[in-house]
């Protein structure tokens, strides 16, 4: 059985979308998809510089623009399940067959520009907590009066909230814990992400959903989402609800999932399945980065997929 990841935020790197415009017709999908998401691709993908590429507006359509067309270059009949983390998540509902591309670029493009603003309100941030037991640090987190937002499985922890807080349990960490600032707009996946919820909530009620296709795991608590309308709901309250991908590999691990590939800009999802998994057993492994990596990534679909198929129905909410 096989994965495809979808990456979030922080994984890009100037310059790496370059190599693709060498394969036919990416470039003219790219500014397509600019089209849609209200920024332009083919620049950023190419041209911008790594500050240019950090701010959320842009990021955002970007990452779900990379991983799109990087699967458009793909056989995905036999891929069974997918999931992304954060912004990742709609790359992988377009993947899933639940959302059309544009749709998709454009809840990237809206949801990229609200989060920003958010983040533009009062000053917040984000800090990864490496090492200790998950459930005391998230605890931890918690008691100082932060959002645990991401749990990404591999002994990290994202904490979440104003910078005074931020700083205040940076200076007593939970024993066993380093805590590192990560340099970001603002504090993702909390209740400062209110605005950009409520915006994304006007979009979603008019936007056209199907149920997935393929087995399409839920960053809210690793589940599949069988519903179109509940994954729109999901989507929108993603931005201030924790991303659970601790829960997204357990399930790859309960699935069996023998292979997982990684859209671009691929690395940081494989190497949390690496770190996490490896007591259970490692799946194979392409990360897929450059037009040059497609033939393996094509050969892991060929070895590992399978008709597709969607076992679980109904919301699970």
């Amino acid at each position: 059985m096989l994965a495809i990841l979808a990456p979030g935020q922080g994984s890009q790197k100037p310059g790496f979308l370059a190599p693709w415009l060498d394969v036919d017709g990416v470039e003219a999908r790219l500014r397509w998809l600019s089209t849609a998401a209200g920024a332009d691709l083919v620049h950023l993908g190419t041209a911008a510089d790594a500050d240019e590429i950090k701010d959320t507006a842009r990021t955002q359509p970007l990452l779900v623009a990379a991983g799109l067309v990087a699967a458009e270059q793909l056989p995905l009949a036999g891929v069974s399940v997918v999931a992304g983390h954060s912004i990742g998540e709609l790359t992988a509902a377009a993947v899933a067959g639940a959302l059309s591309a544009e749709s998709a670029m454009l809840f990237a493009g809206v949801r990229g520009r609200e989060m920003a603003a958010a983040c533009a309100i009062e000053p917040t941030g984000m800090s990864a907590v490496l090492g200790g037991e998950p459930d005391e640090v998230a605890a931890a987190i918690e008691a100082a009066g932060l959002t645990p937002a991401n749990r990404n499985g591999a002994g990290q922890i994202v904490a979440a909230g104003s910078l005074p807080e931020l700083e205040k349990f940076a200076a007593e960490p939970p024993a066993g814990t380093r805590v590192r600032p990560l340099a970001v707009a603002g504090a993702f996946h909390t209740r400062y992400m209110a605005p950009a919820e409520e915006a994304l909530q006007r979009l979603a009620d008019g936007i056209t959903v199907r149920d997935p296709q393929r087995r399409l795991l839920s960053n809210a608590d690793g589940t599949a989402v069988g519903s179109g309308t509940e994954l729109v709901r999901r989507l929108v309250r993603q931005v201030t609800s924790s991303v659970r991908w601790d829960l997204c590999l357990a399930t790859l691990a309960d699935l069996g999932v023998t292979a997982v590939l990684e859209l671009p800009p691929a690395g940081t999802l494989s190497g949390l399945v690496k770190r996490e998994l490896k007591s259970r057993g490692v799946p194979e492994i392409v990360t897929l980065n450059t037009p040059d990596d497609l033939p393996a990534a094509r050969d892991l679909i060929a070895r590992h997929g399978e008709p597709a198929r969607f076992a679980e129905t109904g919301d699970n909410a």
